[in-house]
């Protein structure tokens, strides 16, 4: 099966990225896989706190995914694989990608204004060494102009 993967985040541009991954994943009879990333922590002295901030950000990415994985399902009945994963965001794309034969494309959305984001910034420049298409999808769409590309 065809797997579009996702990164999903508090940006429009991961909605619209995230639509988009879906309309593809049902014209070619595939699937969605959602990541949520949690970013590497500085080094807290009291471990105490530092273990509530990374708690509170994994109850974060977690909630992120569900709701991304309810819009999905209610909007076009697929049913994502959902990942949340610590660490740095380009690095853990690449272990997901090299771990699932079945991902066919990373789908990520671009800011409709100035810098089109870290991961997309991050991809952009080095797509040539992806094992994978990279497709990226203008935050500026809107939601029929997605389902019309798509």
């Amino acid at each position: 099966m065809r797997i579009y993967l996702t990164v999903i985040d508090d940006t429009p541009e991961a909605e619209i990225a995230l639509r988009f991954a879906a309309r593809r994943a049902v014209k070619t009879g595939g699937g969605v896989e959602i990541l949520a990333l949690i970013p590497p922590q500085e080094f807290i002295a009291f471990g105490g706190v530092q273990a509530t901030i990374e708690d509170d950000q994994r109850r974060h990415a977690e909630g992120l995914v569900q709701r991304a994985a309810g819009t999905l399902l209610e909007e076009s009945g697929l049913r994502p694989s959902l990942t949340v994963r610590s660490g740095d965001g380009p690095k853990v794309i690449r272990e997901l990608i090299a771990a699932n034969p079945q991902i066919a494309a990373l789908v990520l959305g671009a800011a409709a204004s100035g810098v089109p984001g870290e991961l997309v910034a991050h991809f952009a420049a080095d797509a040539g060494s992806l094992t994978v298409p990279l497709m990226i999808v203008p935050g500026g769409l809107d939601r029929e102009a997605i389902d019309r590309l798509s």
